[in-house]
Formats: structure tokens, sequence, C-alpha cells
């Protein structure tokens, strides 16, 4: 599998697997794909989720194995064998269950709409965005809800922040940039649990960077947003593209970006300290991104005391 897109910097550019279940076509980042595998037989695990087909052992590493064609509301269908693909994303393996895989494109998150309210929810919908290619409408589903849905400890754990030490850090305005409706929404949750009250978030990196450029045109963006929490993964515009554009730029070039995404591992942690990022989190990690946003806010304001 070719994956040299993950070798370029902030290109706002990615490269989507299509594959097939049932007669619909669905898509994935190939970001993160470990590798394709043929169907294995797996053991099923008693009153495991349903979603859960059981778990098999390739190369002596446990994975489990969900079946998506029961995820997305479909029936089995006996006479399609399918195949895996192993993903890892929040430091975790998962093999997914498909009927055929067809395909990479590489394309523009510029090109990727973002779900409507009746396609996605909050609580409900698995879809981060749909591209249309030649005849065909691509969904993309967002893997991370599935599993979370499936396992909520995958997820961000509010919990983390029982013990943290809440103090007035409403002076410190945050811009956040995350296209999932309940990640954003756990997320400020979070840093309102640890005093962070002055918000400013937005469903991706294009409509961060444009209310970054208006507050530049003011004169204000120094005083405006004393930091920057980016996924990676959105529509329009990437977080990587989103951190090459602030560390570019004459006059923001200081304000911290962290990028907190599902998708860390060594290759995109070095891909995101070429762009510049001042730390980079999994999303699991939500008690880790408030410690990071305290000590990075801490240096970006002393720096402007300073200055």
């Amino acid at each position: 599998m070719d994956t040299n897109i993950l070798l370029e910097s902030g290109t706002n550019e990615l490269e989507i697997l299509e594959f097939k279940i049932a007669d619909n076509y669905y898509g994935i980042n190939v970001a993160k794909i470990r590798e394709i595998l043929t169907y294995q037989h797996v053991t099923p695990v008693p009153n495991s989720h349903p979603f859960v087909e059981g778990i098999f052992m390739p190369r002596d590493t446990m994975i489990s194995v969900i079946n998506l064609r029961k995820c997305l509301g479909y029936e089995n269908d006996p006479d399609i064998e399918g195949l895996f693909f192993i993903t890892n994303f929040n430091n975790l393996n998962t093999a997914f269950h498909v009927d055929e895989v067809l395909g990479i494109h590489r394309v523009s998150w510029e090109d990727i709409n973002e779900p409507d309210s009746t396609i996605s929810s909050d609580d409900n919908g698995v879809s981060t965005g749909v591209i249309k290619l030649q005849d065909r409408l691509i969904v993309i589903l967002d893997f991370e809800k599935i599993v979370s849905n499936i396992n909520p400890e995958t997820g961000l754990k509010v919990s983390d922040l029982d013990d943290y030490e809440e103090r007035d850090r409403s002076k410190s305005p945050i811009l956040i940039a995350e296209d999932s409706p309940l990640l954003s929404k756990l997320i400020v949750e979070c840093l309102k649990k640890a005093g962070y009250t002055n918000l400013n978030v937005n469903p991706n990196g294009q409509e961060a960077w444009d209310k970054l450029c208006e507050m530049d045109q003011k004169g204000t963006v120094l005083d405006d947003v004393h930091c920057i929490v980016t996924d990676i993964e959105m529509p329009k515009m990437d977080g990587h593209r989103l951190t090459k554009l602030v560390k570019d730029d004459e006059t923001m070039r200081n304000i911290p970006v962290i990028i907190f995404s599902s998708l860390i591992n060594d290759e995109i942690r070095r891909k995101g300290e070429s762009l510049g990022a001042d730390a980079q989190l999994t999303k699991p990690e939500i008690g880790m991104l408030v410690e990071a946003i305290d000590n990075l806010v801490d240096k970006y304001e002393s720096a402007r005391k300073g200055a």
C-alpha cells in the first residue's frame, strides 16, 4: 500500500481507502490502516458486544474484529467472505470486517463535505464526511466513534479531570478546531472543568483559520488566542494544514499549537514536528491535554508580558 502522502507536510490532502459493504461505498483515511488481510477464522468471545465478531492473532498479537455489516445495520451475507483491514488509532489495534476493498484515492480535504445533522448527530452519527468520486458517493466513517460506542473506555475520559485543580483561566482564550460534534462537546466540557471558559470552537480547520485571519486583520489575534487545539482529520482543512499556516505566519507563529488526534504515531508525530506543532497528544489523553495547555499558555503569556 502506497502511503507516501503521510510524508508530506501541510498539503491538506489525504489518501482514502474505498471499500464496499452491501451495495454502498465507504471510506477510511489510509493513515489509520496498518495492513489488509484476507478473511481469517475468528474465535467468538462469549458475552461480547454484538458488533464484535471475535478475536484472532496475526503475528502473535490478539486483535478484536468488528463486523461492519452488523455495525451499519446490514444483514450478513453468507456468500461473501470479505476481508479485514487492521487499524491503529487511539493507541489501539482493531480489525474491521468488510465485503470488498476497491482502491485508494488521493483527495483534498476541501472536497470532503461535512455531513448534515440528518446523517451525523452527536449521539448516533458515524460519518465524518462525504466525497463524490465519479458517479458514486463515498461515506467517510467515524471509526473512533464506532469503537467508542462499543467500548466507551477508548474515548475521552472526562473523569481524568476529577482531581484536577480548577482555577480561573478565563483570561486565557483557546481556539479549538474539531469536526466531531461529540468530541468537541467533550473537549469543551473538560476545558471548562479546568477553568478555561473563553473558548472559540470551530468545526474544521478552514473556519478556524478564517477566524484567526479576521482577528489578525483587527490586530487582536495575539490577545484573542493564547493557544490552538486542533484535530488532524477535518473536512475543508485538516489540522496539519492549519498548523502550517499558523507557523508560517509572521504574526501568529508564536501562538502555541497542540495537535490532539487519534492518529498520533511515530510517523504522524514526525510530520507534526516538521510543521512546528508545540505538542501532539492522542485523544484519550484529555488530562494530558489540559496539562499541555497549561504549560504552553503560561510560557506564551509570560513571553508576551516580557516583550
